[in-house]
């Protein structure tokens, strides 16, 4: 397939744009339109978390560690480490070394169950509660900025568009 020039939605080229652009001078055979979505969605992503990233240094825990807290907190209820696994889709392996980390740090609890000595389940201390009532607001305030530019329709429009490719790829909902 022929490169189709990407139409510019202001009068500034983004960072696709000029991705494309020089594609279509390396492999001008190769269609790169896909990149239009998928590379910004990337781009998006990227961009996000390292914008969380930084607001959370203050706070000394990593964007995937509190993918945990917050899983932990919006549940509202303990957990057995496999369900953090599943709510995260983070590997079993990482989660055990997120919960040592957030365990030493007083953010969670990690109990054995007396019915079973195999196994464990993990709340969330009143340190690890606050830290999430306080930090998930501010990451919700950064995605709330970077969304400024999209009237509440177009947010709709793209969530309803976004959502089926969502599921298409996640593991989790199939």
């Amino acid at each position: 397939m022929k490169y189709c020039e990407p139409r510019p939605i202001l009068d500034t080229v983004d960072y696709v744009e000029r991705l494309r652009e020089q594609w279509a001078e390396q492999l001008p055979e190769v269609d790169t339109s896909v990149a239009d979505v998928t590379a910004r969605l990337r781009r998006i992503a990227g961009l996000l978390d390292a914008r969380v990233d930084a607001a959370l240094d203050e706070r000394e825990v990593s964007r995937p560690e509190l993918d945990v807290l917050t899983a932990l907190r919006r549940t509202g209820r303990p957990l057995r480490a496999g369900e953090v696994t599943t709510l995260t889709g983070a590997p079993g392996a990482s989660i055990t070394k997120r919960l040592d980390r957030l365990e030493r740090a007083g953010l969670v609890a990690r109990t054995v169950l007396e019915r079973d000595r195999r196994g464990v389940v993990v709340e969330l201390t009143d340190a690890g509660r606050a830290l999430v009532d306080d930090v998930f607001p501010r990451q919700l305030a950064l995605e709330e900025d970077a969304l400024a530019g999209l009237s509440a329709d177009d947010r709709a429009t793209l969530a309803a568009l976004l959502a089926p490719v969502l599921r298409r790829l996640d593991p989790v909902e199939r």
